[in-house]
């Protein structure tokens, strides 16, 4: 670990110095204080390590910037954690309670570590900070490729009520904040060369009351427009990072049941991509003669389609897409990994713009979008796209970040992220028939990047639709309530 370079130019102007030198003095005047934290403080404390927690999971690697006496950065039992802090007696304190990680004096406007982290956590910090631009573009050089930024922030709304805490001794006095919008910290992100992933604010009702504070903090703080008022706000960050496009090979999942009309035609069209594309089929018990025609283009595939580099029938020992998907991924040799629905709704034609939007970096999970362009006259019946845009902005609110079309086939992302998805499954458990949710949900969770393309659905041409829209919209009902349980109770506290 590199110390403070004194032989560089200051971070911050002179004045800016100041100021600072006068916070620092402030911090090492009131670091005892803040190992003996009032009501409010203990309270909202375990609220938010219950937030961080589930957006860092154990055993991974933390920056914590602004770190204090520790505790936070403690409570996430990192492999390797470290803090700094510009308080001498905050980090003098630090290792004496937390012995087991890094801390080390220095100043949030000149980090200089060696090495990246897999988080990077400002813990109400960025109210503190004098230029907060300039500790913002420090990160993206203690980033790698799938590093988050976790900022958390008070809700500027609860300055005053925060003042009168402070005299009344139920929290730690601290000296005047910067009081931002969670908007104008989209903002700063994003000059400092960040991307940010999702936003959000939780712990509505910062006092206890036994049986009922954390009930309410989940149900009430969860609603729109009661939001608002939260206390803490908190925005998750990337470094967006650009592969090299050529580097990959792909495969295309393709789950497939009585389709045998369309197997010809995704075999002529489905284009190379990377390094080369092959093709899996998981066929779901079949009787038209599906899994025959595709045994019969894998023999032909030189004459079809001589740029695929190969193709692969299995048939799935239960039942359902997503257990197909599960499959296929699973065998799958291609480090880019590809769900084309074999009703080719969803043109193949139309798969380059999904695997350049993932190695460009635009998105870590690239998700079609069919409601955007006007659709073919037969190509969706008029129940089942207002359903669509409802679950669109239902699922948009339970996972922080924008989707349109959550059931659109098309679905592309990294082997190594589909993998972190598969180990955190038992999170969600085995709940999803369609495989769309099983991704989606996982990749929310681990904070990957959704980004949608927008497509165009066409009229299925041969076969039967395998929806009934009944039945699956009492299914995305329940998923929806099982998001709700996972993502707005589970981290508020209820759970």
């Amino acid at each position: 670990m590199k110390s403070l370079n004194t032989t560089e130019p200051p971070a911050i102007g002179m004045r800016d110095q100041k100021i600072n030198q006068t916070k620092r003095l402030f911090f090492d005047s009131v670091a005892a204080s803040y190992e003996r934290p009032g009501p409010f403080k203990r309270h909202y404390n375990r609220h938010l390590e219950k937030l961080l927690r589930f957006n860092i999971p154990r055993h991974a690697s933390v920056l914590e910037i602004g770190c204090g006496l520790g505790d936070m950065l403690a409570a996430l039992e990192p492999s390797r954690g470290v803090g700094i802090d510009f308080s001498e007696e905050m980090i003098r304190r630090a290792r004496s309670r937390h012995s087991e990680l890094e801390f080390q004096v220095m100043d949030a406007h000149d980090v200089t570590i060696e090495g990246t982290f897999d988080y990077i956590l400002l813990s109400n910090l960025v109210g503190e900070l004098v230029d907060i631009q300039q500790v913002l573009t420090k990160l993206p050089g203690l980033c790698h490729r799938r590093t988050r930024i976790i900022i958390t922030h008070y809700n500027y709304l609860w300055g005053p009520l925060v003042k009168l805490a402070e005299q009344l001794k139920i929290k730690p006095r601290q000296r005047e904040q910067n009081w931002l919008e969670i908007e104008d910290l989209a903002n700063l992100l994003e000059l400092a060369g960040i991307d940010p992933i999702k936003w959000g604010r939780h712990f509505l009702i910062p006092v206890v009351i036994p049986l009922l504070s954390d009930t309410l903090n989940a149900y009430l703080g969860a609603l729109p427009g009661l939001n608002r008022f939260c206390v803490n706000e908190f925005i998750v960050g990337r470094c967006p990072t650009t592969e090299n496009r050529g580097d990959h090979k792909v495969s295309v999942i393709v789950a497939c049941k009585d389709e045998r009309g369309n197997i010809e035609e995704i075999f002529r069209t489905v284009p190379k991509m990377g390094q080369g594309t092959e093709l899996i089929f998981v066929d779901g018990h079949s009787t038209d003669g599906t899994v025959q025609e595709i045994e019969r283009c894998i023999q032909q595939l030189d004459t079809l389609n001589p740029n695929l580099d190969g193709a692969s029938v299995i048939t799935q020992p239960g039942k359902g897409k997503g257990e197909a998907v599960r499959i296929g991924f699973d065998i799958a040799k291609g480090d880019v990994l590809m769900i084309l629905d074999a009703d080719i709704t969803v043109r193949p034609e139309d798969l380059p713009k999904f695997y350049e939007a993932l190695v460009e970096g635009k998105g870590e999970f690239i998700n079609g979008s069919r409601l955007v362009y006007p659709m073919e006259d037969q190509a969706m019946r008029f129940l089942n796209t207002l359903a669509n845009h409802f679950f669109g902005i239902t699922f948009s609110w339970l996972l922080d970040q924008r989707l349109t079309d959550t059931l659109c086939g098309t679905k592309v992302l990294f082997k190594s992220d589909y993998e972190a998805i598969k180990q955190g499954r038992a999170f969600f458990g085995d709940f999803d028939p369609f495989g769309d949710f099983d991704l989606l949900f996982g990749a929310a969770k681990l904070n990957l990047k959704i980004r949608e393309i927008p497509i165009r659905y066409r009229n299925r041409e041969y076969g039967e639709i395998k929806i009934s829209r009944f039945r699956h919209g009492l299914l995305l009902l329940k998923m929806s309530a099982l998001a709700f349980r996972r993502f707005k109770l589970f981290r508020g506290g209820a759970l």
